[in-house]
């Protein structure tokens, strides 16, 4: 059991593979299937509220799936335990992310004092730009 905030997500949810992991290690990663492959599948969860559900499936996150599947590579660390709880928390990260809706935008117009302070800005930088020409040099 998973909990992240208000939500639990069962252990039958999460389908963890066991593979051998890449990079150096020597005879010990040849040999140890250590790295865990997490897969949660976002858009079929019965534990995810709705509005969670499509923030997270909005958001462009390069290890989800065309199905709404998350996939979590972990293989930090030298044991399976340990790459196994490092999956789940970087699972409970990424479903806290959906957990708070964005505040939306309010649209505001500069000031007349900020408007005035950038035209003048843009009319000395215009004055500095002409005096560079070479114009009336004789």
């Amino acid at each position: 059991m998973l909990q992240v905030g208000t939500i639990a997500i069962d252990d039958d949810e999460l389908v963890e593979r066991f593979v051998r992991a890449s990079g150096p290690g020597g005879q010990n990663v040849n040999k140890v299937a250590t790295a865990v492959e997490l897969r949660f599948d976002v858009a079929g969860s019965p534990s995810l509220p709705e509005p969670v559900r499509a923030r997270l499936l909005a958001r462009r996150d390069r290890r989800m799936t065309a199905d709404g599947v998350l996939v979590l590579n972990a293989q930090r660390f030298r044991t399976q335990e340990r790459n196994r709880q490092d999956a789940r928390e970087r699972l409970a990260h990424f479903i806290e992310t959906g957990l708070h809706a964005p505040k939306p935008r309010i649209a505001t117009k500069p000031s007349r004092g900020a408007r005035e302070r950038r035209l003048g800005e843009k009319r000395g930088r215009a004055t500095i730009k002409q005096g560079r020409s070479g114009k009336g040099w004789d």
